[in-house]
């Protein structure tokens, strides 16, 4: 018996409240200092504690220290606070992990998606994790059986991910919300044999000071590069690069930053591709002394709060009258979140709960499968501001399946939110989306029609 198995990557926390400048020189990170001062003296390897949240009082990483991060069950991103300085003379690592030559995908960095697995005896790789996932590589069944095609395609993040099986572009430069890269999608196996795993998404960073950040060091978020080997199969594709924000009052030092995409690894038969570079984000007063070397953009501004407080949030709470977990996984790579009957009849009823965003708000809701077109559902939310829910119907295919929420709050036909100013023009609208378990997107719209940040879905 077919079942309808469901991952889903709902809205959830989005940026859409004005955040208070702080006042000119007097930047706080908001770190408790309860974790005291960090000073390792040999290199080591850290797994981000579940609240993704360090509150130190001053951080030194001295010369030939590389602190390397892994992320956690939640695969939260890594927030690192002071209250004092931040001298970084060695090195920091939230890198996506490679794909492997027998299958496998790649974990991605803290906050970032894992790289997708490779297709087994004639079958496609699946899609990457995260917004801008590669796609599988495909499988041509002939006859002959062929994957001379099916090369998986690279993550995304600012920029596409690379082929034509490419992940989307997504995220803002304001890095706000923060959120990490994607994997690439595995590559096609060929009959007896399989492709190679995909690279993932490198890890999502803030480090924040209430004083000074100093890097001479380095900071590295790359993406993770897809599994090669011989043979017929195809090779999986590179993850995209992470992100990288830095808030202080001052901000100096020759540094390196490296937030590049993974390449997309090699077969005899078809080779993956590469994935798009991630996001780096400078806030401070004085910038004056900061100089960083990197192959990748760098935006700037002034400081904002470190971690925005009453953050709007979507979740999908049920489908089809079944609970959804907790602390969904959100994973083609892993166990479906959902498992509903074959008998369950389309269309299938979704509850999606909202804080903090208007009563009235349309939410849109896309059902995309492994392979071939998504299916859509819209209904408004009703309630209040504080708390809201509506319940969305939509076609779900047979396999498997990603949902996904998303919204778009008017501005100008809401009282309930203070008005935003981005370089003194009033944003009149913002798009907001964002995975579920996971990071998010917003694009601010001005008045005139700029957009400031982007956000693209699967």
């Amino acid at each position: 018996m077919k079942l309808r198995m469901i991952w889903m990557w709902a809205a959830m926390s989005v940026a859409v409240v004005s955040v208070p400048l702080a006042a000119q020189g007097n930047f706080s990170s908001g770190s408790t200092g309860a974790d005291g001062a960090f000073a390792p003296t040999a290199s080591q390897t850290i797994v981000v504690p579940a609240s993704g949240v360090f509150n130190y009082t001053t951080v030194t990483i001295p010369t030939g220290v590389t602190i390397t991060y892994l992320a956690n069950s939640g695969n939260t991103t890594l927030t690192i606070l002071a209250t004092s300085d931040v001298q970084i003379v060695g090195s920091i690592v939230l890198t996506g992990q490679n794909g492997s030559s027998t299958g496998f995908g790649g974990l991605g960095g803290p906050g970032g998606g894992r790289g997708g697995n490779a297709g087994v005896n004639a079958t496609a790789g699946t899609t990457g994790d995260g917004p801008g996932g590669g796609k599988g590589g495909p499988v041509t069944l002939g006859p002959p059986v062929s994957c001379g095609n099916g090369g998986g395609g690279g993550g995304g993040f600012q920029v596409p991910g690379a082929g034509s099986l490419g992940g989307a572009a997504y995220g803002t430069r304001s890095l706000i919300p923060l959120i990490g890269g994607s994997g690439g999608g595995g590559g096609c196996g060929f009959t007896n044999d399989s492709g190679t795993g995909a690279g993932g998404g490198g890890g999502a960073l803030l480090l924040a000071s209430s004083t000074s950040i100093s890097i001479t060091g380095s900071i590295v978020s790359r993406g993770g590069v897809g599994g090669g080997k011989a043979g017929s199969s195809a090779a999986g594709g590179g993850g995209s690069g992470g992100a990288i924000r830095l808030v202080a009052n001052t901000i100096t030092g020759s540094c390196s930053l490296d937030v590049s995409g993974g390449s997309g690894g090699s077969t005899s038969t078809a080779a993956g591709s590469n994935g798009g570079f991630g996001f780096i984000r400078a806030e401070a007063f004085n910038l004056t002394g900061f100089s960083p070397s990197t192959n990748n953009p760098v935006s700037s501004g002034l400081p904002t709060s470190a971690v925005p407080a009453n953050l709007p949030t979507l979740q999908i709470v049920s489908v089809g009258g079944v609970a959804a977990p907790a602390n969904p996984v959100g994973s083609f790579q892993g166990l479906p979140d959902v498992v509903l009957p074959a008998s369950q009849p389309n269309p299938v009823a979704v509850v999606v709960n909202a804080t903090n965003v208007p009563s009235g708000t349309t939410v849109n809701l896309t059902a995309t499968p492994a392979s071939g077109s998504s299916n859509t559902g819209s209904s408004t939310l009703s309630g209040t501001t504080a708390a809201s829910s509506t319940t969305v119907s939509v076609s779900l295919p047979t396999g498997l399946s990603v949902l996904t929420a998303t919204t778009l709050i008017d501005l100008a036909q809401t009282s309930d939110l203070r008005p935003i100013f981005i370089n003194g023009e009033k944003v009149e609208k913002i798009e907001v989306a964002a995975q579920y378990g996971g990071g998010s997107e917003l694009t601010y719209i001005t008045e005139s029609g700029r957009r400031i940040g982007s956000r693209s879905l699967r």
